[in-house]
């Protein structure tokens, strides 16, 4: 019997562990380690989920204590599950395992990527932040126009008793309201209903894609950070950002992604310099030269107000994209950088959880991610915004800022959108999604 530990971040783990190792006879897993997202740690994987052998559910214990826990359960392989690390941080925990004794494992597509029963589309990236949402939009969009029913299944967001998210469906912002969501879900789940697209999540997706197909014609994989698809997918575009060139040759799992794509969207023309976007464009020639290449924008918008030429701005941006994507900044300093407002430091003000955060991730100066895993961090959120000396608070996250958070200072809320600009029209491609979606089987 092989002793198992899933190093993860409530996302892949938990799904590797579903339709690979739960059933395994010859496994035997006993322990989940947690990392990269606050307050998943320290907790239980139901046995709801975790079948009769694991009739007491499996430990999640924080991942420092990898070593540690390999040599007292006597574990002999460790499984990595989870995204967006660099190399350097995926051999670094592997160097940890092959030190105490044990194997070091990745599990692939082959093996954890589940049928569904309509067509599929997937949008992945390479990295977090890349832009995958406004083109999970746009091609629902599509999709919609051409009189097909669309659900859009999301990656694991695993922050609350995961008993009670075994399958979660959000037709209206009522359903997400009462799902009781973290910042991160509402930046995910609001925008897509917009457009008449129903978004599923939760931690069962072989029951969740099958509740997808019964519901529609045709499912949008939209992948969180940089992870492969959880389902077996008909066609898979992969987002590349040229604000982080080369990058898409040392994250995972992002470059697995681009060899795999069936499409590359290289995204952000409008705010990259050209030689990252010629970079990225060698990196592509040189990973998947036979992929065909959409060339798009994102274009942001900021909500009307006063002017800002000149004036003191708080910018909020999505917290993942900023936090562990690594990027310096998002929509909200673009919008400000086209209003001619001044960004402020947010950082002398920070608060709680907030002063925590920016602790961690120090390449952050001017911008407040947008944190709030729990009601404790999102009023933290909120002192901290209070605190700072600005006119204006710009919000480059996607939801309603406003609706979270009381604020005496005006919350502008950007906007952005997919725009293709170059390369294959993204409705040519779709076209046998389209088909198959129409026909007897869809």
């Amino acid at each position: 019997m092989k002793r198992v530990i899933v190093m993860g971040a409530g996302g892949r783990d938990f799904h590797d562990f579903n339709v690979v190792l739960r059933d395994d006879p010859d496994v035997t897993v006993v322990a989940f380690t947690a990392a990269q997202i606050p307050g998943i740690d320290d907790r239980t994987y139901p046995a709801t989920y975790a079948g009769p052998r694991y009739p007491d559910g499996i430990p999640i214990v924080p991942e420092e204590q990898l070593a540690e826990l390999i040599a007292r359960e006597r574990v002999d392989e460790v499984v990595f599950a989870y995204s967006d690390v660099s190399y350097d941080y995926v051999m670094g925990r592997a160097q940890i395992a092959l030190a105490a004794g044990a194997d070091f494992r990745l599990i692939g597509p082959r093996a954890s990527e589940i049928p569904a029963r309509v067509p599929v589309v997937g949008v992945c990236a390479v990295r977090t932040g890349a832009g995958k949402s406004q083109t999970s939009r746009a091609v629902g969009r599509i999709l919609i126009e051409r009189g097909l029913r669309v659900g859009l299944i999301r990656h694991p967001m695993p922050y609350h008793d995961l008993e009670d998210i075994g399958v979660q469906r959000f037709r209206t912002l009522a359903d997400i309201d009462a799902s009781n969501p973290t910042v991160e879900e509402r930046e995910e789940y609001e925008r897509p209903l917009d457009d008449g697209i129903v978004v599923y999540a939760g931690v069962d997706y072989e029951a969740i894609a099958e509740l997808a197909a019964t519901d529609g014609d045709v499912i949008i994989w939209d992948g969180g950070n940089n992870d492969l698809p959880f389902l077996r997918c008909d066609l898979l575009l992969v987002v590349v950002d040229p604000l982080r060139a080369g990058d898409e040759l040392a994250y995972h799992p992002g470059e697995a992604n681009l060899r795999k794509a069936d499409v590359v969207v290289i995204n952000k023309l409008d705010s990259a310099d050209p030689e990252q976007i010629e970079r990225v464009r060698r990196d592509v020639e040189l990973l998947n030269p036979d992929a065909p290449v959409i060339e798009a924008e994102s274009p942001v918008v900021l909500a009307d107000g006063p002017p800002l030429e000149g004036r003191p701005v708080l910018v909020v941006e999505d917290g993942p994209s900023v936090t562990h994507g690594g990027m310096a900044y998002g929509a909200g300093t673009v919008a400000a950088r086209q209003a001619g407002a001044v960004p402020v430091d947010p950082r002398p003000f920070a608060v709680g959880s907030i002063a925590e955060t920016f602790a961690r991730f120090p390449h952050l100066t001017e911008v407040l991610p947008a944190m709030g895993y729990s009601a404790e961090q999102l009023r933290d959120l909120e002192r901290t915004i209070a605190a700072v000396d600005c006119e204006a608070v710009i919000a480059g996250t996607p939801i309603d800022l406003g609706r979270l958070i009381e604020s005496e200072r005006p919350i502008r809320t950007t906007t952005y959108e997919f725009r293709q600009v170059g390369g294959p029209s993204l409705e040519e491609l779709l076209e046998p999604v389209v088909a198959a979606a129409s026909g007897p089987a869809g």
